[in-house]
């Protein structure tokens, strides 16, 4: 608030351009700006009143927001997470069906935040009992490798035994 002070000070009783004042106390333009435009809405000009104490003068110019009251839908976080294990499915596409289905729904990268909080809360442990050599585990990520063929251009489709 002492920077603040400083600003004001300057702006209003120096008659300081913002550039100048931006130099001088080390801070964007833009945020020098915002101090002197919050200072006006105010009403607050040089000098500023005795009574005004730094916390009373955040007050002012920095006034507590108001909670947003809208409830957004959002969708079923276990049904997003299965999706997402189908072949070329991503958050992207799925938020795109989301949001067509709910425009007042959140937006992409609320989206993302929140699905991954509730990922991380997803146990990733998968148990399963078996006896040796009585099943097969494939680690399978995707498309198929292929070979393209210079001669003559064919793409061929890689076997699982030749990967």
């Amino acid at each position: 608030m002492r920077k603040v002070h400083l600003v004001l000070r300057l702006f209003f009783a120096a008659n300081m351009g913002i550039r100048a004042i931006a130099r001088a106390v080390e801070a964007s333009p833009a945020t020098i700006g915002d101090y002197v435009r919050r200072a006006r809405v105010a009403g607050l000009g040089w000098p500023l009143p005795e009574t005004l104490n730094e916390a009373a003068l955040e007050a002012l110019l920095f006034p507590p927001t108001r909670a947003t009251q809208v409830m957004r839908p959002l969708p079923a976080w276990s049904h997003i997470h299965r999706e997402l294990r189908r072949k070329g499915v991503t958050l992207a596409l799925l938020w795109q069906e989301y949001k067509a289905e709910h425009p007042a729904g959140v937006q992409y990268s609320q989206f993302c935040v929140q699905y991954r909080a509730w990922a991380a809360r997803v146990d990733a442990v998968m148990r399963q009992t078996h006896r040796a050599g009585e099943k097969l585990f494939v680690d399978y990520a995707g498309h198929p490798a292929h070979v393209i063929d210079r001669a003559t251009g064919e793409r061929r489709v890689l076997a699982p035994t030749e990967n």
